[in-house]
């Protein structure tokens, strides 16, 4: 059972001057100038038109892509770090449009065997356009490094908001629930699988939106149906375990399992061993403790159906009454911006 890490270990880049930003890009302001970054860079074709207005867009009067380079950005913080490389804070110099730059080293890659992998998750994430999930507006390469333009989602990790909270509450929950349900039904509309929805894989925006952001272990599956074992054991369907096939609705048990997650603060089937978390999902044998209500509850046993043709559509998810009800009830963009002062 493959456990994927969605970040990239810190790697210097050029010496630059810090980008100092408290402002992003839904007010497309950066405060503090940056000197130049100095790479020799071969850059890849990106289609930046389809960029929304503000974002480092192609500059060519005959509408070519846009032939991006690492001298084209200020590179500013490390924003996280993992197996691969590290993803930093980073402004587009022409427009001041400030993203996340993701760079990863090849050798690294390489080593790892994951070229075909990263080449899978650029092809999906850069032609996907939702406002729940995490834009790519383009990528280069250079000998070393393969850097990748990704939108900056100012609050950062999902999960290190749980971990914080421990439980999240009803209108938390739901809100991010319906707001996956709504980014997951647009994915499987495109013939894409997620297939490792976890909190780790989750970002938030400044307003604390939801965005999926990572697309490491997605499939494009036209014909619907994989066998491939990836994704986080805990978040694994039975149909996974037992390395049978699978399709789009394995994204709706992970639904079912995050939503557990937010409410109880662990995944429903975790134990100490690989093999008894392996029997509990197969067998679907979990519970529930005292104080989650009975409105989730309901959803999370609509979602976590051994047989696949039973699960909650991503439509039932959306207009169950729980969700319903609770969705977006207090969590306005002023609530959030409060609760980020208060941090």
């Amino acid at each position: 059972m493959a456990d994927h890490c969605a970040d990239e270990n810190r790697a210097p880049l050029a010496t630059v001057q810090v980008v100092q930003s408290t402002n992003v890009n839904d007010e497309n302001k950066a405060t503090n100038s940056a000197s130049s970054a100095d790479d020799s860079t071969k850059a890849t074709s990106v289609d930046s038109a389809k960029a929304p207005s503000g974002a480092p867009q192609a500059q060519n009067a005959e509408h070519r892509p846009k032939q991006w380079q690492l001298a084209d950005f200020d590179i500013g913080r490390p924003l996280g770090k993992g197996k691969f490389g590290n993803v930093y804070l980073a402004r587009e110099r022409s427009t001041k449009f400030i993203v996340a730059l993701k760079v990863l080293f090849k050798t690294q890659l390489q080593k790892a065997g994951v070229e075909h992998q990263l080449r899978r998750e650029i092809e999906i994430q850069y032609h996907l356009r939702h406002p729940h999930i995490l834009r790519l507006y383009g990528y280069f390469h250079d000998d070393t490094r393969v850097y990748l333009i990704l939108e900056y989602a100012a609050r950062g990790e999902l999960y290190k908001e749980l971990q914080k909270s421990k439980v999240f509450d009803q209108v938390r929950a739901a809100t991010y629930v319906y707001q996956l349900a709504d980014a997951l039904k647009y994915c499987h509309a495109k013939k894409v699988i997620h297939r490792d929805i976890k909190p780790e894989n989750l970002l938030l925006s400044l307003h604390g939106d939801l965005k999926i952001a990572d697309f490491g272990w997605s499939v494009h599956a036209p014909s619907s149906r994989r066998s491939t074992v990836c994704g986080t054991l805990d978040y694994l369907p039975p149909e996974m375990i037992e390395e049978k096939e699978h399709d789009e609705r394995v994204d709706q048990w992970s639904l079912g399992i995050l939503l557990y997650e937010f409410l109880v603060g662990k995944p429903p089937f975790e134990t100490a061993s690989h093999t008894d978390t392996c029997r509990r999902i197969v067998a679907c044998q979990y519970s529930f403790p005292e104080y989650v209500p009975e409105g989730p509850r309901d959803l999370i046993r609509k979602l976590l159906v051994r047989d696949p043709s039973r699960r909650a559509s991503l439509d039932d998810v959306m207009t169950h009454p729980w969700v319903v009800e609770w969705k977006g009830k207090v969590l306005t963009k002023d609530a959030a911006g409060d609760a980020l002062k208060n941090e």
